[in-house]
Order: structure tokens, then sequence, then C-alpha cells
């Protein structure tokens, strides 16, 4: 975590109008703004970024949105709305005025960006993951959010913007992706989603190029990688643990993207209540998704091991070999 961008004036911004009118005037009164997203971006992290960016450049603020992995945007993001204000990483501003971090749970998840919060004269964390360590100088964080697009939301009404067919994309995105296809999520994410297909978005349009819509050669990597995937059955107190690995040779000519996917279908093994995939970065490296069912909080398990996330879905990133990583994670589902 960058220690620059933490200190004893960092404000723990919770749900409430008050605190969120905070936020609200903060970001009126930006002279420049940069929207960071997290490495290795989903819809949820993309769709905040560029719906809170969408309002700063409708008041003439100057302002850029990026993520520092990987250099250019996943080609599943290219439809959605204002795309072409994310730039690379490398030209992110050096300093600006305001920065906003959105959908991020700890400044690491800003990768090689996270220096911008320390140049800035004041950074604003939005997010919903219970385990965000408030790196900003005001946070705004709902844990019982289903989405950081929800809480975008919250901030357009608070703004008094109006969430426009180009807004509601981007937050349906968000909210269609970070909620499972609303298979687990609560009433507030419903009432968003009729809100914004309200404005005319084309809901299964987007979802079916989110969600279902793959290269042919995802088809061989599932091959591989699920012909691997062991079962523990004594694992997580005899509840089970499903784990696979990814390894690079496996995303041959793939999309970094597509090794997200994996862990959503790992997880619909009845015979466990906890999934592991661990997707190889390089040499001893792994970037390791955890979910759970009904009973097991693997973000318990992903902060013990360096990462965090929410109750059933969460994560961390380790340098070790396979097995050793699998162990780890099976010591700590005790």
């Amino acid at each position: 975590m960058a220690e620059a961008a933490v200190g004893s004036h960092a404000q723990c911004i919770t749900d409430g109008q008050e605190e969120l009118e905070h936020v609200a005037a903060l970001l009126r009164s930006a002279e420049s703004a940069t929207v960071l997203c997290h490495v290795f971006p989903d819809a949820d992290t993309l769709g905040s970024g560029l719906a809170v960016a969408i309002a700063l450049s409708r008041w003439g603020v100057p302002v850029q949105v990026s993520f520092a992995e990987p250099l250019t945007l996943p080609d599943v993001f290219a439809g959605l709305p204002h795309s072409s204000m994310i730039v690379s990483p490398d030209e992110v501003a050096a300093d600006t005025d305001i920065v906003i971090a959105v959908d991020c749970g700890s400044a690491d998840r800003l990768g090689a960006l996270a220096d911008r919060l320390a140049a800035a004269r004041a950074s604003i964390v939005i997010d919903h993951h219970r385990s965000n360590t408030r790196f900003g100088t005001v946070n705004y964080i709902d844990p019982s959010a289903d989405s950081t697009s929800m809480l975008i939301a919250r901030l357009y009404d608070c703004l008094g913007e109006t969430i426009d067919e180009d807004v509601a994309h981007c937050l349906y995105a968000g909210l269609v992706t970070d909620t499972g296809s609303f298979r687990w999520c609560g009433p507030a994410a419903h009432l968003l989603a009729a809100r914004l297909i309200g404005t005319g978005i084309n809901a299964p349009v987007i979802t079916r190029d989110l969600l279902d819509t793959h290269p042919f050669g995802r088809l061989a990597m599932l091959s591989a990688v699920l012909g691997d995937a062991q079962l523990l059955p004594d694992a997580a107190g005899g509840q089970g643990l499903v784990y696979t690995t990814v390894r690079v040779e496996d995303m041959d000519g793939l999309p970094e993207d597509e090794r997200e996917t994996v862990v959503d279908i790992v997880r619909t093994t009845g015979e466990a209540e906890v999934a592991a995939v661990l997707k190889q970065l390089g040499p001893g490296r792994w970037s390791v998704s955890l979910r759970s069912k009904q009973s097991v909080d693997v973000a318990r398990v992903a902060k013990a091991l360096g990462g965090g996330g929410h109750a059933r879905s969460a994560g961390f990133t380790a340098d070790d070999s396979a097995d050793a990583i699998v162990a780890a994670i099976v010591r700590e589902l005790g």
C-alpha cells in the first residue's frame, strides 16, 4: 500500500447521505481528475470509472481513466460508452487535482499507478469490498452494496446528474457481472437494474457481450484446465475444496480476461463449498481467485494470505509453487 496515501487525516466514509454529499462536493471542486481502476479490470471497475469520468467531463473537468495492467483495454470492454477516455498507464498525468479509485480494495490493486494518489490534492476511494483498507484521504465504502456501480448510481443522484443511456450502460455492465447475472444479490440490485434498463439500454446484448461471448480457443483452454481440476473433500472442515490452475501456456493466443471466467465454472462443483483457481502470471507468481457458496468466508482466507475481497468472492497474489499455495489455502480454511 502507498504510505503517502494514508494518514491520520484520512476519513472513513460509510453509507449515508451526509457522507455522500461530502464526496460529491469534492468532485464538484475538482480542477482536473484521474479515475483509476484496478489491475486486470473487470466490468464493475471500468463501468464505475467511466461513469464517474462522464460526470466530470460534463462539467468541463479534464479527466483521464486508466489501469496499470494490462497495457491495453481487453476487447470484451471495447463496447463500453466513452471508452475513449481510457488511456494507457504511461499517459496518466504525474499529478492531478483529484484522484478517484473505484472498486479497489487496497492501493496495491492500482499497481504502478498507486503513486498518483500521493501527488493529488485529495484522493477518493469508492468501493464495496469489506476488506477495503481505506487508503484514500476520503473513503466512501459500503460493503452491503452488491457492486461499486450501485454506489456510483447513488453518487449521480446526489450530484443531481442524469443517468442517461450511456451512463446506464456503464453501470449495468458492472451490476450484471458483479452479481453473476443477479444470482447473488439483494433487491436493491434488481431495482437499480430496472431503472437502468428503463433508460433504453439493451440489457440482453450487454450481458451477452460481457458474459456469453468468448473466442473459440477458450474451449481448448477449458479442456486442459478443467481436466486437471482436483477435489479435496476433507478441506474446509469436510465441506470440500475444488481447485485448478491456469498456466501461461494454457492461455496461448487468448486475451488475459478469459482467465477470470474459469472460476465461475469450477465453483459449480456440487461436492465442494469452496473453489480456487490459480492463474499463473509468470514463473512462480500466481493470482488466486476464491469463491464459496454459502458458509465459508473466503475473504478471511484471502486476507490471511495477503489479499481480500468479499465473503463469497475474494482473491490474493502469491509468489510460490502452486502446491504450496494450495496447501496454504487448505490450512487457512481449517
